[in-house]
């Protein structure tokens, strides 16, 4: 199942009485996002370049996507650094956990 939110656009031909024909286009959804969110938190212990190196080693960040996060991380207090299903980011969050970055699994829905 793919992690991304699919639209497909549907072309409805309406037909009055008046013989009068109009299209409109309508987006449907056909695909949900990923129903979870890895949550890394933000503390006054970890270093932006631990947290940068955990991000690039246990998610498969690219070093500017993990410095992105870091930056959020920090100013927000806390930052959704990978969506998607429980068991694939399960062993990300203990990974993280496991270096000493705090890290939790939300429901995004």
């Amino acid at each position: 199942m793919a992690n991304f939110t699919g639209k497909e656009t549907l072309m409805l031909n309406y037909k009055e009485d008046h013989d009068h024909e109009f299209h409109e286009e309508v987006e449907v959804l056909t695909e949900t996002g990923s129903p979870y969110q890895l949550i890394v938190w933000n503390d006054e212990v970890n270093t932006f370049d631990w947290v940068i190196e955990t991000l690039i080693a246990v998610c498969g960040h690219t070093p500017e996507q993990a410095e992105q996060c870091a930056l959020f991380i920090h100013t927000k207090g806390k930052y959704g650094v990978k969506n998607g299903e429980y068991d694939e980011l399960k062993p990300m969050c203990d990974a993280i956990t496991e270096r000493g970055i705090g890290a939790t699994i939300e429901i995004t829905a």
